[in-house]
């Protein structure tokens, strides 16, 4: 086992570094986006397209494409992770929350129904003098 670290002694510093930059990164984004939802971003049964149709359709799509790619690559990572040092379940949801895929923002409104998701997202939302989600 140590021989496999030494040969890629590099690879496992950059995964620890990545993972250290995303657990940062993470408890200052995560609250940041959740504050500023609209209180009724959830509240309906499917996703308003209004908000995605309203840049150029190249722009939208090179967007979509930067997007997409990104989120694949942190599931990968994740992946890795489950394995390596990081945090990896953290960096899988984060990559799906990127990734465009069928019954996304119903899993998303599952989640976030669920008490124990619910309530914290609720709090900082009070703590920032936010309304609390609708659904």
């Amino acid at each position: 086992m140590l021989d496999l670290f030494l040969e890629y002694q590099n690879l496992f510093w950059w995964m620890a570094a990545a993972s250290m930059l995303m657990l940062v990164a993470g408890v200052f984004i995560v609250p940041w986006v959740v504050v500023r939802l609209p209180a009724t971003y959830f509240a309906h049964r499917h996703r308003d397209e209004r908000v995605v149709g309203r840049r150029h359709p190249v722009v939208g799509a090179v967007i979509l494409v930067i997007k997409n790619t990104v989120g694949l690559v942190l599931v990968l990572a994740g992946i890795a992770m489950l394995v390596l040092p990081g945090q990896g379940i953290l960096t899988i949801l984060v990559g799906l929350t990127l990734l465009n895929f069928p019954g996304k923002y119903r899993l998303e409104r599952w989640i976030v129904t669920r008490p124990a998701v619910l309530e914290p997202i609720n709090w900082l939302r009070r703590r920032r003098g936010r309304p609390p989600l609708e659904f």
